[in-house]
């Protein structure tokens, strides 16, 4: 088997948190989706689910962190500049938070980061190999 991510997520509202997604150009695996999950597909190796709070808790003890809190920022690489502001449009359109921290322009790499609606944290970046600066 190749190896994979599986990203789990604790959503408040699963209909809205798969439009969310979708919005961002993530697609849905109905295979391993129902009423208390969602498989959302971002590349054959990285796969975010959606899980109702419910589902959730059979999987931990835990407690869910309020949208305030930031347990994990998940950073996504695109092709280039205009793709991040999509991404970062869609995300504000579509319920969630954009530009939570200082946008990054450092030449060689642009990053701007997001806030699902649930406050899971995602920076999309885009970064030119060939100009990063030499160590």
């Amino acid at each position: 088997m190749a190896r994979m991510i599986f990203v789990n997520l604790p959503v408040s509202s699963l209909p809205a948190s798969m439009a969310f997604y979708e919005a961002l150009g993530f697609s849905n695996n109905p295979q391993f989706t129902d009423e208390t999950a969602a498989c959302m597909v971002w590349s054959e190796a990285i796969y975010v689910m959606l899980l109702t709070h419910d589902k959730w808790r059979t999987f931990t003890d835990r407690p869910i962190p309020p949208p305030t809190s930031s347990e994990v920022s998940l950073a996504l690489a695109l092709d280039n500049r205009e793709a991040v502001d999509a991404m970062i449009e869609a995300a504000a359109a579509h319920g969630g938070t954009a530009d939570i921290n200082p946008v990054q322009e450092l030449g060689f790499m642009y990053g701007r980061d997001l806030a699902d609606p649930d406050g899971h944290i995602w920076g999309p970046f885009w970064m030119d190999m060939a100009a990063v600066p030499a160590a």
